[in-house]
């Protein structure tokens, strides 16, 4: 029997989606990287003090994260060499409703609602568990405790309807979201019980008292870890590959950035499946923000970021669109990304991808320099297809952009598939670009 080896990559991006098994998670799980890599931590709130050579990350509330690594040379006569990278945190669930503990005949249930595009019947009969944050109460009302949870064991489900009571659900199979997809909490036989008992468990669970709790953001996730599969281990299947391939080559590739000149940064933007138009999300003010505090702080000239952005260039990693074996003509007839092929470049006459010619260019050029395979994706000129952060943030803070990712089939399912190869490419990428 053949013995084949799990890349190291694919290893490594599966033990960083076990940790992060929400936004909050995903940044905290960054931060603990970046610390370890000898990165400071700044607070948005401070007055900063910048110097070359110095490496800092931001948390921005708890659902994004930025970190930068400034050159010996920081600033330049003719222009600096502003590099970026950007992704996202957030992943398509099921997120709880305040007051979330109902009940139906005897069942407590959850009630829910959907974040981002789900794939519904993908989340079915799957154990399931919650993570994010509990918000307790503080010294006053300004200051809540906030407190990040992972009960990381299976706590709930959404059964399937039998097919007995249901013959059509091979034929048609449509899902109503408030109503088919409540999760399966518990079973609730004392009346007191079916108003608290949800609360009455979170409680219990976070070792405080049900009148601490001010509010919470939680969301179900598959329980199940991520694997290699394939005769070959040639196959990565887990959740949350869109877009926490991303992530993690964005967070590796400004571990290893030691700049000569310039400025060096990444982006972990939250709420990019819900639009991205937040006060943490690409479509925000944020990085603007930031990049403007720095070459502030750098060379005390206001003018200082509009130079930078103008000989700037930023890479919007986010997965992309695998031709699919059995689905193949949902794909444009002549630009088919592949599973295991390398990194894709995705462009869109709509611009709902960012990037133009030479953005093209330089990317095909860079991956070319350094072999590292890559390919193509467009949409069917008769499908609108999706969209990601890119054109939303370099349209508040207008640079250079190019558009590419990790190639995933099953994109928005509670489980997506990957070629293993392809996190190895773009890490490498990603490290080549901001080196």
């Amino acid at each position: 029997m053949t013995n084949t080896a799990i890349p190291a990559a694919a290893e490594e991006l599966l033990h960083f989606i076990q940790c992060s098994t929400s936004p909050f998670h995903v940044v905290e799980e960054s931060a603990k990287r970046l610390l370890r890599a000898g990165f400071q931590e700044l607070k948005p709130a401070d007055s900063w003090r910048l110097a070359a050579g110095e490496r800092c990350f931001l948390r921005v509330y708890g659902s994004a994260l930025l970190a930068f690594a400034i050159g010996e040379k920081p600033l330049k006569r003719h222009g600096t060499p502003l590099l970026m990278a950007a992704a996202h945190t957030d992943f398509p669930c099921f997120r709880l409703k305040p007051a979330a503990g109902m009940t139906h005949d005897g069942c407590g249930m959850l009630n829910v609602e959907t974040y981002g595009g789900l794939i519904l019947r993908t989340w079915l009969d799957r154990p399931l568990s919650l993570a994010g944050k509990v918000v307790l109460r503080g010294k006053d009302a300004f200051h809540p405790v906030v407190r990040l949870v992972d009960f990381q064991k299976p706590l709930v489900t959404i059964p399937s309807l039998a097919i007995h009571m249901d013959r059509d659900v091979n034929k048609d199979g449509a899902l109503n979201a408030q109503k088919d997809m409540l999760p399966l909490a518990a079973l609730v036989e004392k009346e007191e019980e079916k108003k608290g008992f949800f609360l009455t468990w979170l409680a219990e669970a976070c070792e405080t008292e049900k009148d601490a709790i001010l509010s919470y953001d939680l969301g179900a996730y598959p329980c199940e870890a991520g694997c290699t599969l394939g005769l070959r281990n040639e196959f990565i299947s887990s959740p949350r590959l869109d877009n926490l391939t991303s992530v993690l080559a964005c967070l590796k590739g400004i571990e290893e950035a030691h700049p000569a000149e310039g400025l060096r940064l990444i982006a972990l933007f939250d709420n990019e499946e819900v639009g991205s138009r937040t006060k943490q999300g690409a479509g925000s003010a944020v990085l603007g923000d930031v990049l403007r505090r720095i070459y502030q702080d750098l060379s005390g000239k206001s003018d200082a970021v509009c130079r930078a952005l103008a000989n700037g260039f930023l890479l919007s990693v986010d997965v992309a669109h695998a031709v699919h074996p059995s689905h193949a003509a949902k794909s444009d007839p002549v630009v088919r990304p592949a599973l295991g092929a390398g990194v894709v470049l995705k462009q869109a006459a709509s611009q709902s991808y960012a990037g133009d010619a030479e953005a093209s260019a330089v990317v095909r050029a860079l991956a070319e320099e350094h072999e590292i395979p890559w390919q193509r994706f467009v949409n069917r000129s008769d499908s609108r297809g999706g969209s990601t952060l890119g054109a939303i943030a370099s349209s508040f803070v207008p640079v250079r952009t190019m558009d590419i990712g990790a190639p995933v089939l099953a994109m928005h399912s509670a489980r997506e598939t990957m070629g293993a190869a392809d996190q190895a490419s773009l890490e490498r990428l990603l490290t080549a670009f901001l080196s």
